[in-house]
């Protein structure tokens, strides 16, 4: 194998982090997405779920990285795995190869919509209620 002089300098390297930081939108939102993501890579837009998410799959990368989801800015690092919609979850661990927007998934009556988890929300959080006394009394002082 020989290397050729863009290989040994780097070169090839950097053309491809321009051309992928070209396709992200420019150096802002290049930085932004590696701020949210710890990654910085472009693919084809798949298609977007009911919550803003984006769904991206680039099959240069291995099996496991091809797929992946871009949370809308609305949620900016408070993102957990209960945003993505089930008929997503699908396509993106690879379950199915065939995403929501070309075979919709056929929904029961008895199907509940899909809500994210919402108890990081103090008004939305479950708390249950004692019947008994609590068996360790706080402390109040005279």
């Amino acid at each position: 194998y020989q290397m050729g002089v863009k290989e040994l300098l780097g070169l090839d390297k950097l053309a491809k982090l321009a051309t992928t930081v070209q396709k992200i939108g420019g150096l802002r939102a290049a930085l932004k997405q590696r701020y949210l993501m710890d990654v910085t890579r472009t693919g084809t837009l798949v298609g977007e779920d009911k919550f803003g998410n984006k769904y991206f799959e680039d099959n240069s990368y291995f099996m496991p990285r091809n797929r992946w989801v871009v949370y809308p800015d609305r949620v900016w690092l408070d993102y957990d795995a209960t945003q993505v919609a089930p008929e997503w979850h699908r396509w993106l661990h690879h379950i199915s190869d065939e995403t929501p927007t070309t075979n919709p998934p056929k929904n029961e009556k008895w199907v509940l919509t899909h809500e994210e988890n919402s108890s990081i929300f103090p008004d939305k959080k479950y708390t249950p209620y004692a019947t008994g006394r609590t068996k360790i009394q706080g402390w109040k002082p005279q």
